[in-house]
């Protein structure tokens, strides 16, 4: 089972060229459990608002779409995982990723993301 990074599901959903080979082949492996965090629909609106991302959507369709299109599952955000996401390692201070990390952790999860930072984490595996 997969989760993607925001950054992935954004150069998913663009079509983008971006994608490593191990992640398109990671997402072509695993077509019916790949798993997007909630997490990363705030985040998108976040780029959005402050300009860094340019969507032809507006940030909740294009969640809603790209979600839709690519037959991803939504994991909603848990009091546990928000609370574990605090205790891990300060290798990280993102608390998106904080948050994709413990998620992976706790549900057995393979990340997929260019931050190479990630794979310092224990018990976390990353594609890229």
């Amino acid at each position: 089972m997969i989760l993607l990074d925001t950054h992935v599901l954004v150069w998913l959903a663009s079509d983008s060229k971006r994608l490593s080979a191990a992640a398109r082949q990671a997402i072509q492996t695993h077509p019916k459990s790949l798993h997007v965090s909630i997490v990363s629909a705030w985040e998108i609106s976040l780029l959005v608002k402050r300009g860094r991302l340019n969507l032809p959507l507006p940030p909740d369709d294009y969640f809603t779409r790209a979600v839709a299109h690519h037959g991803l599952i939504e994991m909603p955000l848990t009091r546990r995982v928000a609370q574990q996401s605090v205790e891990l390692p300060d290798i990280h201070n993102d608390p998106f990723d904080r948050i994709l990390i413990t998620e992976c952790q706790t549900r057995g999860l393979s990340l997929v993301s260019c931050d190479s930072t990630l794979s310092r984490y224990p018990n976390l595996q990353v594609v890229w």
